[in-house]
């Protein structure tokens, strides 16, 4: 298969956004790469249709990207089979075995050598994960083998990223290890490195209060001190601070990226600092794995009022 580096995406959960916030995207936004979409073509034309969208779109067959797609001013997509009557519907476990299937072509199109950019739609992790994976960084490092992978969610000015993704508070202390927190911050940094050409300024979140515990067993002195100071022989890395303060302005100007012990504890200031200008990466994958940092918004869909802005910044970061 020839490679021409396009930027592939899977539409993911039909009953969602995406179809919206993707054309007003292009729309917006002029990229160099081509763009490649894996979508049911039912459930795309229905949903331009409703929401009175155009732009320029060509259908192509996979046996199609053994030669040079035309141009980049199309969006170029390619069937996968979901039959539906109507625009949207409600979300359930209907739409699994389409969007595995989109999740399937994808990675079987990347092995082949067509691009290493791959951007997913949002998708209900409820219906579609079914506590088989805490999150779809977990899915995709299980799809495609790899072993050691973090969530990054980046924005050019402050990044975060949290050691433990989409887990029960009560079960966050049982997986922060020494050995973890070393191995995701070492891949944080090379990050940076192989695609920003620098070393990141990083601090590390304590996992208690005030980086104290009141407990026998105190984690921030047993094991993300020692952590810390071992990566420092080589990394330019603060902490464990305190989580509290990390995120206040003249705190949060020292550093590029903040690694956080669980979600909600870097997340929500990240969301709350810069709301839809972020990208959600997912690094130690065989390929670059980007997505919109929000859900389905099974609320917004069909009102053609949703901010395309966070796959706006994926597009961007992939157009080269």
């Amino acid at each position: 298969m020839k490679k021409f580096n396009p930027i592939l995406i899977s539409a993911g959960e039909p009953n969602s956004i995406f179809t919206e916030i993707l054309i007003k995207s292009l729309k917006k936004k002029k990229y160099k790469s081509p763009i490649i979409l894996l979508i049911s073509k039912k459930v795309f034309l229905l949903q331009i249709k409703k929401l009175k969208l155009k732009y320029p779109f060509q259908f192509l067959n996979i046996n199609d990207l053994k030669k040079k797609i035309p141009n980049n001013k199309k969006l170029n997509i390619i069937n996968i089979d979901y039959n539906v009557s109507k625009a949207f519907e409600k979300i359930s476990s209907k739409s699994n075995k389409y969007i595995e299937e989109c999740f399937k072509t994808a990675i079987n199109l990347m092995n082949l050598g067509l691009t290493n950019k791959f951007i997913n739609g949002p998708l209900s992790k409820k219906y579609f994960l079914k506590n088989k994976f805490l999150g779809i960084t977990e899915y995709l490092a299980k799809r495609s083998k790899s072993k050691n992978y973090a969530m990054l969610i980046y924005n050019k000015n402050l990044s975060v990223s949290p050691i433990t993704t989409h887990l029960p508070i009560k079960h966050v202390t049982k997986k922060i290890t020494k050995k973890t927190i070393i191995e995701k911050i070492l891949l944080l940094n090379n990050f940076y490195i192989k695609h920003f050409k620098f070393k990141p300024k990083i601090a590390v979140t304590g996992i208690n209060p005030h980086c104290e515990s009141i407990s026998h067993f105190d984690e921030d002195k047993k094991i993300l001190t020692p952590a810390i100071t071992f990566l420092k022989k080589n990394i330019n890395i603060t902490g464990p601070i305190s989580a509290d303060t990390a995120f206040l302005k003249k705190n949060r100007k020292k550093f590029d990226l903040i690694v956080g012990m669980y979600h909600d504890q870097v997340l929500g200031p990240m969301k709350t600092l810069f709301e839809y200008n972020a990208t959600n990466i997912t690094i130690g994958l065989p390929f670059l794995r980007l997505s919109p940092d929000h859900g389905p918004n099974e609320s917004m869909m069909g009102k053609n009022i949703s901010n395309p802005q966070s796959l706006i910044e994926c597009l961007k970061f992939l157009d080269n």
